[in-house]
Parts: C-alpha cells; sequence; structure tokens
C-alpha cells in the first residue's frame, strides 16, 4: 500500500530552518540593541545611574563638544587611512597569490592568515615589545646610527595605525584573492594583444571587473576599524581618542550608560552612512 503523500511547503521548511537563527538575533542582538537605543535618549543620574527621562540631550552633546568631535574625527581618519593602506598593500599581494603557480603558494596562503589566528589582545601585546623604548624597532635604529636615543613610538597614532593594519590586512588580502581568482585573464591577455599596455589593460579590462571586490573588502575593513577597541586602548593607551574606546569608558568607568549608548549609535549611524555612500558610488561607477 503506498504511503499516504505528504504536502511540505518550502516557504514553512524555511521558516522553521531560520526560526532558531532568528530568535537568537532577536532575543541576543535587537532587544538589547532597542535597550541601548532606548538609554541613549536618558539622562544620567550618579546614583540611580537612568532617570527615567526622554532627552536628545546626549547628542546635542556629543556634537556640540569638542573632545567628541576630537573623537569622531580621529576615528574617521585612522579608519579610512587603514582602509587605503589595506588596498595599497593588499592589492598586489593578493593579485600575487591569485596568479602564482608557485608550489610554494599553500604555505604563502599559510602565512597570510596566521595573524588571524591569533586575537587582537595577542598581536598587540606583540606590537608593544616591538615599539617600547627598549623594542627591536629601536634597538635596530640605534644600531644602525639613525637615531640616537630611543624614540617615542608608543601610545602614538602612528603605533594604532600600525597596529590596526596588521590586523585587517590580512582579511584584505584573502578577500581581494578571491576576487582575483575568479577574474577572466583572457580578456586582460586580448587587451594586451590588441595593442593595450599593461597598465591601460589593467586600468580598463581588470580594475573594473576587480572593483566591486575592492568595494566590498574596503568597506568591511573599515568597519572593522571604526569599531576597533584592544588596538587602540593597548597601543595608543587608555586615553587614545577613538569611538570604541572612548564608549567603553563611559560605561565600564563612568556608569554613563546614557552618554555610552548615544556614542554606540552615532558611531553605527557613521558606519552605515559611509557604507552606504561606498555602495552608490560603486553603482554610480557601473552605471557610468
Amino acid at each position: 500500500m503506498p504511503a499516504p503523500a505528504t504536502f511540505r511547503s518550502p516557504s514553512l521548511t524555511a521558516s522553521a530552518m531560520l526560526a532558531p537563527a532568528m530568535l537568537l538575533i532577536v532575543f541576543y542582538l535587537i532587544l538589547p540593541s532597542l535597550t541601548l537605543l532606548r538609554y541613549s535618549f536618558d539622562a544620567y543620574d550618579p546614583i540611580l545611574l537612568l532617570k527615567g527621562t526622554f532627552t536628545l540631550e546626549n547628542y546635542a552633546s556629543f556634537f556640540k563638544q569638542p573632545y567628541y568631535q576630537d573623537v569622531l574625527l580621529t576615528t574617521v581618519l585612522i579608519s579610512v587611512g587603514c582602509t587605503v593602506g589595506s588596498l595599497v598593500l593588499g592589492v598586489p599581494a593578493a593579485y600575487s597569490l591569485a596568479r602564482t603557480r608557485s608550489r610554494f603558494k599553500s604555505l604563502y596562503m599559510i602565512i597570510t592568515i596566521f595573524p588571524l589566528f591569533m586575537g587582537n589582545v595577542v598581536r598587540s601585546e606583540g606590537w608593544i615589545a616591538a615599539f617600547g623604548t627598549r623594542g627591536f624597532v629601536n634597538v635596530i635604529l640605534m644600531d644602525a646610527g639613525l637615531i640616537d636615543h630611543p624614540v617615542k613610538l608608543m601610545y602614538t597614532t602612528f603605533a594604532v595605525v600600525v597596529g590596526t593594519l596588521s590586523v585587517v590586512l590580512p582579511i584584505m588580502i584573502l578577500i581581494l584573492q578571491g576576487v582575483f581568482e575568479s577574474v577572466d585573464y583572457s580578456l586582460v591577455d586580448a587587451a594586451r594583444n590588441l595593442g593595450a599596455g599593461y597598465f591601460a589593460a589593467a586600468r580598463g579590462v581588470l580594475l573594473p571587473m576587480v572593483l566591486p571586490g575592492m568595494t566590498v573588502g574596503s568597506v568591511f575593513v573599515f568597519i572593522l576599524c571604526m569599531n576597533a577597541y584592544a588596538t587602540p586602548f593597548l597601543l595608543g593607551g587608555p586615553g587614545f581618542r577613538m569611538m570604541a574606546p572612548v564608549l567603553y569608558r563611559q560605561i565600564a568607568t563612568n556608569s554613563d550608560w546614557p552618554m555610552g549608548s548615544s556614542i554606540a549609535f552615532i558611531l553605527m549611524a557613521v558606519t552605515i552612512l559611509a557604507t552606504a555612500i561606498s555602495i552608490r558610488l560603486l553603482a554610480q561607477k557601473k552605471r557610468s
């Protein structure tokens, strides 16, 4: 006797499979975010922490105070600088990895992704050992006679940029490597055969094919840099002016949840705005 036919709706099956993940997102991301959003419109009380009011004073205070303006500007500039730096260093590295036929390609890949197996704190500790007064950078420079006394490298913007760049560069390389491996290089060869020079073929044929991937990698790296905490805190010092460390100090040290929450949402808004602008510019480039 044949088994009775059963009706299974693809939409119901998909909903059932998505339900656990959606519940986790709702309870561990959306609800806490909504709570912080409500806190950002509250007022700080030294005793009660929250006054239970509704005000825009936290957001107004952020944009009125030069300190917070400097924090936001520093964060954006460092994030843009690290993004550009990861592109400049990552494009040739990713292209070489994608095009190489060397038997050591697997070794090169392992070297590239090895830093990702270490946390940001561990990598920052390594830079502390390098940039310290008696770190090997100062030792090498002094032994070479380039400097007479140790140069202050720790707790500077330079240290933060280098440390942050070391965190995001492997990620950019991995993203771009996949992009370069998906390119149809016969089109580049055809342009070369028709008389185009190497740089003309790269600019006119290769660049349009890899530009979307470069944009995705840049947006991803920019988001990571904007939200960086451990590296700026350890290499720039507790008082270094970037959004994530300042946010942490407001909540963990000052217990000012309203101001800290407003900083969090301003950081998120700036990041989303920059991402939207990048996507729109890419869309305009494609249309043109």
